[in-house]
């Protein structure tokens, strides 16, 4: 029975190494038995379920090792037990790994501090060139040559003609790092779904779906992001939700949309935390206009007068009466203000401007003066 155990054993992690980490895998191995033949010892990788992934012996694959990552106390030691050598490898992922090497003398030791020093070098690599994640983070950032993303597309598996949205969560608040757990938790699907860190504020989610969403299932993802970020981390997010792409290499594309999203919405829809680039509106045309042309437009709407000659009371009132409709009677009960007061505000803009608000076409150019004006205040990163 226990033969059988340990045969199974092995068989999972041998699928284990051709599977997944095909490609580490074999790097180890080979790293291993050429190192034997300098040092003369067994030696070997163990990962954080206490299992030796890699070894010169190979009839070691698949054995355990049970509670060595419990002898550590400090980074970078090397512990002897029962007469071989084992050094941690902290690595910049939650995996943990344990390097190790027969015998309780200077080699041995020495060659623990060699193989740890290796190990990483080889996991980056690893990282960089095979690892899922890492490559569609390269992508969204524009980090791999267009020739390169179809090629390493298929190496890695990764389907390239799907639909995808990119949903970039930013977090306002001093926070530990600990929302990407909960985020890795509501996509658990780590062949289809990514999860990747961008920087200290921002992460972004890349949502593969197998027929295309509407925009109402693109919506709900985000709601519930939002909301379990805020009930479980206890954090209010701003989320930019991309457009839906068709393409593994128009990621880079999405991901500036969900962050223009960001951008455009902190200037022209500040009451929402979600932000979709489908819904940005005529927000979206004026972020893309020049300054230039902005401050020349209002210029001549204002007739060289600033916006700022008009009081606070009367943006407020130029605001309800777009919400209005642009309808004096039902405006004026919302202000709970006659409708002769009013009347007279419309005229002294009308005065002011030049522009009487009770008309539709000098109503447009008065609201999109509004967010020209709101635009050049706040000076948005441009991307």
């Amino acid at each position: 029975g226990s033969e059988m155990c340990i045969r199974d054993r092995k068989l999972s992690v041998q699928i284990y190494l051709q599977g997944v980490s095909n490609v580490q895998g074999r790097v180890f191995q080979n790293t291993l038995v050429q190192l034997k033949r300098e040092v003369q010892r067994t030696l070997g990788v163990i990962d954080d379920s206490d299992t030796i992934i890699a070894c010169s012996d190979e009839d070691k694959i698949g054995n355990t090792v049970d509670n060595i990552f419990t002898v550590f106390s400090a980074t970078g030691e090397v512990k002897t037990v029962a007469g071989a050598c084992y050094k941690k490898i902290e690595t910049f992922s939650k995996c943990e790994f344990v390097v190790f090497c027969e015998g309780d003398d200077d080699i041995a030791r020495n060659a623990c501090s060699f193989l740890a020093v290796n190990f990483l070098t080889i996991k980056q690599y690893y990282d960089e060139k095979y690892d899922k994640a890492s490559f569609v983070k390269n992508i969204i950032v524009d980090n791999v040559l267009p020739g390169d993303v179809l090629y390493r597309t298929k190496e890695l598996h990764i389907n390239v003609e799907c639909p995808r949205v990119v949903y970039l969560i930013r977090v306002v608040e001093e926070t530990d790092q600990g929302y990407l757990e909960i985020l890795n938790n509501l996509f658990p699907d780590k062949a289809n779904d990514y999860v990747i860190r961008v920087d200290e504020r921002d992460a972004v989610v890349v949502k593969e779906f197998r027929t295309e969403p509407t925009k109402e299932e693109i919506m709900v993802i985000a709601q519930n992001i939002f909301d379990t970020l805020g009930a479980e981390a206890m954090i209010t997010p701003l989320i930019g939700i991309s457009t839906l792409v068709e393409r593994v290499q128009d990621l880079s594309q999405a991901y500036r949309e969900s962050r223009i999203a960001l951008e455009v919405g902190k200037v022209f829809d500040t009451e929402k935390d979600i932000i979709s680039y489908d819904n940005l509106g005529i927000g979206r045309l004026i972020y893309q206009l020049p300054t230039t042309l902005c401050e020349l437009f209002l210029d001549e709407v204002f007739k060289k007068e600033s916006i700022n000659v008009l009081d606070s009371e009367t943006i407020y009132t130029i605001q309800k009466f777009f919400e209005n409709n642009l309808n004096v009677s039902e405006t004026s009960r919302k202000l709970f203000v006659h409708r002769n007061t009013l009347v007279y505000r419309l005229d002294k803009i009308k005065k002011l401007t030049g522009l009487d608000l009770r008309e539709f076409d000098d109503a447009i150019i008065f609201k999109v003066a509004m967010m020209v004006n709101k635009y050049l205040s706040s000076q948005p990163t441009r991307l």
